[in-house]
């Protein structure tokens, strides 16, 4: 006789070897892309026990199509420096799944930026802008530039060069590229001026970012750090914990890290370290944030002369040892893969009780199943740092109705979708058998959502 468990184990086991024979198909098609592998193990990881209780979306071999851009775009991006002397970089675009919506995701440029990096984050996107119930696909750009150190003008030319050949691929109902990494305010503006040149036409929602007086929303700008932030306190409140009276330690000093650190204290914590590439500082009397952005925002400097301005406090140069100061809440907001194991067990031993990820990817495998293990509360970053993705969607809204909202609504229409977001990844996770793990309820609960659209739409 047949038993009821033998069937589901059967189902585990049939739904395991599919994943893992589309995972070498990726392999195989993608060599050398390490981060892609990373991030397609790590959600494929987690949502065995939807084809195991689905076996529909085997049938429709989605994972097979979700996993395969629909489009990947690579281009030459030529500019001239300020010696005259001409400069080429390379430029990149994956437009990845536009089930839901037409694909969305931000710009990098940063040196590393490579093939691998820009599709491990567009195919993140797509599980991402899901979560937040938006209509929004999957995608992701950004060019190998580094803008450190160049001159205004530099990067303007470089901006208008990467728009030049960008614009082919993009359009409000297309695809909406942000900032990322190395790309603000001043990036997007220049990008969208080039755009309206050689359109002719003004479309402010071709990208977001912009500038609030040419079609920008307000709070994007805080929108990452500050639905991180949300994220956790809804998290922390969920579970008998509170973020008033919390330690907390940020690694990076960009806008996210900037504006989480705001919130948290805004909040009543008290945050007593954060990074940059030069290294950490700490501050036992807490962080003065307006120290941070006037080093960081306004001047553009290293966090390293904060202990000028606040003697007290201390500098170290090696960044990657933050991980080692005391604290309730770690938020990592600088990199993929800052946090390994080795640093998840001095946050473990130092007694961490909350983990959650600002930027794209920051813990690696080993390090979130310590966090999982020592049931440590562990906010993924496809979870807990969708606010930016969430205020460019409300910003994509504003500018289609052509109106501009305040920044209260903004903010409460963030705070409201981060507690959503956490909502449905919990459960999410408790319906397919992992309670309390957002990891897998995150990326089950965005999975769900796209998979049962390319379902309807066809095999296309």
């Amino acid at each position: 006789m047949i038993t009821t468990q033998k069937v589901k184990d059967d189902a585990v086991q049939h739904a395991s070897d599919y994943v893992n024979t589309v995972f070498q198909k990726i392999e195989e098609r993608n060599p050398g892309e390490i981060e892609f592998h990373q991030a397609a193990k790590h959600i494929f990881s987690a949502l065995i026990p939807v084809f195991a209780k689905n076996p529909k979306y085997i049938k429709n071999g989605v994972l097979e199509r979700i996993s395969e851009p629909e489009r990947f775009i690579t281009f030459r991006v030529p500019w001239v420096d300020d010696n005259g002397n001409v400069q080429v970089n390379r430029g990149f675009r994956v437009q990845f799944n536009s089930s839901i919506g037409p694909y969305k995701g931000g710009t990098r440029f940063h040196p590393t930026v490579n093939a691998s990096i820009i599709k491990f984050l567009g195919f993140e996107q797509i599980f991402k802008n899901a979560l937040t119930g938006q209509p929004i696909g999957g995608g992701k750009g950004g060019a190998d530039f580094n803008p450190k150190g160049k001159s205004n003008n530099e990067i303007m030319r470089f901006c208008q060069s990467y728009m030049t050949e960008l614009a082919n691929y993009i359009g409000p109902n297309v695809d909406i590229p942000a900032g990322d990494i190395g790309v603000g305010a001043r990036e997007i503006g220049f990008m969208f001026g080039q755009y309206k040149r050689m359109r002719g036409t003004y479309e402010p929602g071709v990208l977001t970012g912009k500038d609030v007086r040419f079609g920008g929303s307000l709070v994007r700008p805080e929108a990452t750090g500050y639905g991180l932030i949300y994220f956790v306190d809804d998290m922390m409140q969920d579970h008998g914990l509170h973020l008033k009276g919390s330690k907390v330690v940020v690694s990076g000093a960009g806008n996210v890290a900037i504006y989480a650190m705001e919130k948290a204290m805004e909040l009543g914590a008290k945050v007593i370290a954060c990074s940059d590439s030069t290294g950490y500082i700490y501050d036992e009397k807490g962080i003065h944030i307006e120290t941070i952005k006037r080093l960081k925002l306004d001047e553009d400097g290293v966090i390293s002369t904060y202990i000028d301005i606040h003697p007290h406090a201390s500098f170290h140069q090696n960044g990657e040892e933050i991980w080692t100061v005391p604290c309730d809440i770690a938020l990592p907001c600088a990199t993929q893969n800052e946090i390994d194991a080795d640093a998840a067990r001095v946050l473990i031993k130092n007694g961490i009780k909350v983990v959650a990820e600002g930027a794209n990817m920051p813990s690696n495998q080993e390090a979130i199943d310590l966090f999982n293990e020592s049931h440590i509360l562990f906010g993924p970053a496809k979870a807990a740092n969708a606010g930016g993705v969430a205020v460019s969607a409300l910003e994509m809204a504003q500018n289609s109705m052509k109106l501009s909202w305040p920044f209260e609504k903004v903010d409460a229409k963030l705070h409201e979708i981060m507690l959503n977001i956490y909502r449905n990844s919990v459960s999410a996770a408790e319906e397919y058998g992992h309670p309390g793990n957002l990891d897998v309820g995150a990326n089950i609960a965005g999975f769900l959502k796209v998979g049962d659209a390319m379902i309807r739409e066809g095999v296309v």
